[in-house]
């Protein structure tokens, strides 16, 4: 029999049967469960009225972990970033992006990183941890109780609706392959969080195997590839494990990647001034891509400095897509969001900027 006192936060379906039968219990008791946690959002194991007062005693032991909240800031464009606090006292940051007609939450899924990648901040952190499939869960369940309860406070009747996840935030995602597995059935599932895995991406390096292996997991979400140079020469200095996987190869595997009908890769490209962003490099990103269903996502260097790296200037960066453009390549600029709070791609440090509206501490 598994001991009592665990915490069920992270754990699957199959996961909690599995422990609920240990416990004597019958198998839909442990599917009542995991659709009250994921899908009605019921952190209180007392007050889940569908189990029956003898399981809600015997679960007594246990425990439904939430992250919490150190600081909130809100950036002059609206964009929230969450310090969240873990339980050992690590602690990760998360961004929530409201648009329109989405509103998206870039999570994290590592304490720091370890990649050393020459134009994010994270990577100045250094890697501290994996984060469990409990924790990367939580920051989406904290943010959509959060905004839930601040939306009924300010404006009773309005609905907040998470739409999209992007596993962008602090970490290597394929590093912790075996937790973001986890957490993206979780994500997908209509009896967990009900998110389309089409409104899931995940952004990677280009970890060869582990790209495989994602290849084969049982939800697949959108692939984004933080791709940023043209050459093995500029891509060794700027992201290090290029010297591992080498572009090429990367792009071999993205090309096995499965996908379906009307989907492509992303290929995330951050121009930096005087490194990457010549008319030659925008040539060579064409070839480069030819062969794959992609789509190429320009970013500024955000915050605009680091490591003596300093971001191409909007006309650049317009030149650059006109010729992706004109070769027919599907290429965008994307906008910085947050940035004056460090909210933005390659920002996250665990810092709490000075901004426009206070700081809100947990």
């Amino acid at each position: 029999m598994e001991p009592l006192g665990r915490d069920l936060l992270g754990l699957t379906a199959t996961e909690l049967v599995e422990y609920l039968s240990s416990l004597g219990e019958k198998p839909y008791h442990g599917l009542q469960l995991y659709r009250a946690l994921y899908h009605q959002r019921q952190f209180n194991l007392r007050a889940i009225t569908e189990l029956s007062k003898s399981l809600r005693e015997k679960l007594s032991r246990c425990s439904i972990t939430l992250p919490k909240l150190h600081t909130r800031q809100q950036a002059l464009d609206g964009t929230e970033k969450y310090l969240l606090q873990l339980e050992d006292g690590e602690k990760i940051e998360c961004v929530l992006i409201p648009e329109k007609r989405r509103n998206t939450l870039c999570i994290s899924t590592q304490v720091g990183c370890p990649l050393d990648c020459r134009f994010c901040l994270t990577a100045m952190l250094g890697s501290r941890r994996n984060l469990t499939s409990g924790e990367i869960i939580g920051q989406i369940l904290y943010v959509i109780r959060d905004k839930e309860l601040r939306l009924k406070s300010s404006r009773p009747g309005a609905v907040f609706k998470l739409t999209n996840v992007v596993l962008m935030g602090m970490g290597e995602p394929l590093l912790n392959l075996k937790n973001v597995i986890k957490s993206l059935v979780i994500m997908a599932d209509p009896q967990g969080l009900a998110l389309s895995p089409r409104r899931i991406t995940l952004s990677t390096v280009g970890l060869i195997p582990q790209i495989t292996q994602l290849a084969h997991a049982p939800i697949l979400p959108n692939l984004a590839i933080s791709l940023s140079a043209t050459t093995n020469a500029v891509r060794d200095h700027l992201i290090p494990v290029n010297r591992k996987y080498p572009i090429q190869d990367v792009l071999q595997a993205c090309a096995q990647f499965p996908l379906k009908r009307g989907q492509k890769i992303t290929f995330e490209y951050v121009l930096i001034g005087g490194v990457n962003d010549s008319d030659n490099d925008a040539r060579r990103l064409v070839k480069l891509l030819a062969s794959i269903r992609s789509k190429v996502n320009l970013l500024p260097l955000n915050p605009g400095k680091i490591n003596g790296l300093t971001s191409a200037s909007t006309k650049r960066m317009s030149q650059f897509r006109e010729i992706l453009v004109a070769k027919g390549l599907s290429a965008y600029i994307r906008q910085p969001r947050g940035s004056d709070i460090f909210a933005a791609c390659g920002q996250l440090h665990l810092t709490e900027q000075t901004c426009h509206s206070p700081l809100v501490a947990g």
